[in-house]
């Protein structure tokens, strides 16, 4: 949620945050602002709504002159998305200037405080806090005043903070809150994601938990909470511009479903060697694995969705409990996680807090982590005892397409590498999947290239009140994610509902023209899930079935289809998603929905 950037150099400064802030649009936001230290002080614009407003009210930046500055993109938490709420927020003195990403969970009595030590409050916002306490503890030092306020702040935050008397520096603060520094030559920025600077910079150093930074146009110092230098490697930003840009497509969402073949190739390609799977970063001997008792997969969203069709594989092959567990609850139960657990951790982003939060609980009782996720450097990358990256390169559309299907197949690779560890399939069986995997960027291209229907489709069902999702077992968990995926961005109501369940409650939905999405991709249970489309027929639904050519029952018996190519079974869900994301795009499209950036939603939850 949220976004923040920063610059200092000899460049105007306001037009590079203005494209800053541009670039973390996907992040979701619903107001913007930037601070500029100019000849006459600090000068602030802000404004609800979007950036365009923001780039409007400043001509392009041109009416804040200077060559240091910070920008934020806010979701509203703490009061309205007004203008008197966005950010930055200035110090009642007027030498500060904060940007601040995450929740300060003890605002209320630090504003208590301040109020009672003189400082007056203007905005609604935990944020304000940050830069009184910072003006309260200045007595010519702006690291120490900045080091001394985050010590008094509980719970998350990533902050850039400006002052009048350091014309040419920008500081800044991290603790359970994304914050990249960018590395130039006689320039050098910050941002919450590297989406921020790769048009200006290749090279970054990634912040730890309760560090802080100095930034001039010359050099960057990184410091720990008592001011002492820390020595920090510069990292290589393997992403490139054009990787986050549309590419000529219309959507985001759609360039990277198109894209999946790629990022799913990527992903799988460098981890096959001479016929095995080989983990990098994430190897496990086969003595730790035999002794696992279970395996627990936790995430949010669509990575949730991908361990729940990920379960089966490793299940299956593994002969190994496994199970999954939403982190925004495991964190608050009393899971039954040990020594003996191997908890697998997803997220896209590698930031969101729920999920950090359940790792930690993993960790704390015991249990061995293994991270898969996207965002190299991110939080949960570097906490996890092992990490696997999806290498699905960024991912700018709020929905998840190529996160989702690109943590599906590390999955299926760790499934396969750990059976072959523990002795538990034999080398046919292995070869087959291997080779089953290996062919998966090209089936879902296939899954694409067999579906010109879908906008067709689409304009039929789009003004439909609701859309019913249903399969069994692996059928299931995809309807799950594509019940998501329509909800997420057509706006439209979508359940998911496992075929089985149907007379326990469900069929009284059923009326006349209800579409039916009905997944039958699952030989050992195709007679099964037809009986069910006979069923809800009867009651008078409309069914879009997502089968493959070859099943001409199917064929017969739904109003309208989807294809896949003939895959395994057991990985089919990698490719069952990819028509159903076409199908919720080209829905959302026909109802003129904003696709990249659906209402109320945020790329990367890092709060609660």
């Amino acid at each position: 949620m949220c976004g923040i950037v920063g610059y200092t150099g000899a460049l105007e400064a306001a037009p590079i945050l203005l494209d800053g802030l541009k670039k973390l649009e996907y992040r979701g936001y619903d107001s913007a602002g930037i601070a500029v230290l100019g000849k006459d002080g600090i000068e602030v614009s802000k404004v609800s709504g979007r950036i365009e407003n923001l780039v409007e009210k400043t001509e392009g930046g041109r009416l804040l002159p200077g060559n240091a500055g910070i920008g934020h993109t806010r979701w509203a938490t703490h009061g309205a998305p007004t203008d008197v709420n966005a950010h930055p927020h200035v110090s009642n003195d007027g030498r500060f200037a904060v940007v601040h990403n995450g929740i300060i969970e003890n605002y209320i009595d630090l504003r208590d405080e301040l109020i009672k030590n003189g400082y007056a409050s203007i905005s609604e916002t935990d944020t304000e806090v940050i830069v009184h306490l910072i003006e309260m503890y200045y007595a010519g030092d702006i690291k120490r005043a900045v080091i001394k306020a985050s010590s008094r702040l509980s719970g998350s935050y990533a902050l850039g903070v400006v002052c009048t008397d350091a014309p040419h520096s920008v500081f800044v603060a991290r603790e359970r809150s994304p914050l990249i520094l960018g590395v130039g030559l006689g320039e050098n920025y910050f941002a919450s994601d590297v989406t921020a600077l790769v048009s200006h910079t290749r090279n970054a150093i990634y912040l730890d938990d309760d560090e802080f930074a100095e930034l001039t146009p010359d050099s960057i110092t990184v410091f720990n909470c008592a001011g002492q230098p820390v020595e920090k490697s510069v990292s290589r930003i393997a992403w490139d511009i054009q990787a986050a840009e549309k590419g000529g497509y219309e959507h985001f969402m759609l360039k990277e479903i198109v894209e999946q073949p790629r990022a799913v190739k990527a992903a799988i390609a460098p981890r096959i060697k001479d016929g095995e799977v080989v983990l990098e970063g994430a190897e496990m001997s086969k003595e730790y694995l035999s002794g696992i008792s279970k395996i627990v997969i936790t995430a949010c969203g669509s990575a949730y969705y991908a361990g729940c069709a990920g379960r089966f594989a490793i299940e299956k092959l593994c002969r190994v409990p496994v199970k999954t567990d939403l982190a925004s609850e495991l964190r608050y139960d009393d899971p039954l996680i040990d020594e003996k657990t191997l908890l697998i951790v997803l997220s896209q982003s590698g930031e969101t807090a729920d999920t950090i939060a359940a790792l930690r609980e993993g960790q704390k009782r015991g249990a061995k982590t293994l991270a898969i996720v996207n965002v190299v450097g991110s939080t949960i990358a570097k906490a996890a005892d092992y990490t696997l990256y999806t290498y699905a390169g960024p991912e700018i559309a709020v929905a998840t397409t190529k996160g989702y299907t690109t943590q599906l197949a590390v999955l299926y690779l760790f499934a396969l590498y750990a059976a072959k560890k523990m002795g538990r399939i034999d080398k046919e069986r292995y070869d087959s999947l291997l080779s089953s995997l290996q062919a998966m960027p090209r089936r879902i291209q296939e899954a694409v290239d067999m579906n010109p229907n879908i906008p067709a489709l689409a304009k039929k069902y789009h003004k439909s009140r609701s859309v019913f999702f249903m399969g069994r077992n692996t059928d299931y968990s995809v309807a799950l994610e594509g019940a998501l995926k329509m909800k997420e961005i057509s706006y439209l109501h979508a359940e998911a509902y496992a075929a089985g369940e149907l007379k326990h409650g469900t069929i009284a939905l059923i009326e006349d023209k209800q579409p039916v999405v009905a997944l039958c991709c699952n030989d050992r249970i195709t007679e099964k899930t037809m009986s069910n489309i006979v069923e809800v027929k009867a009651r008078g639904a409309e069914v879009l079935a997502l089968t493959y050519r070859e099943n001409k029952k199917m064929v017969a018996l739904a109003d309208d289809t989807m294809f896949i190519p003939l895959v395994e079974t057991l990985l089919s869900a990698i490719v069952e998603i990819v028509p159903l994301q076409l199908l919720a795009y080209y829905v959302a499209k026909e109802n003129g929905c904003d696709i990249d950036k659906p209402k109320n939603l945020a790329k990367s939850v890092t709060v609660e």
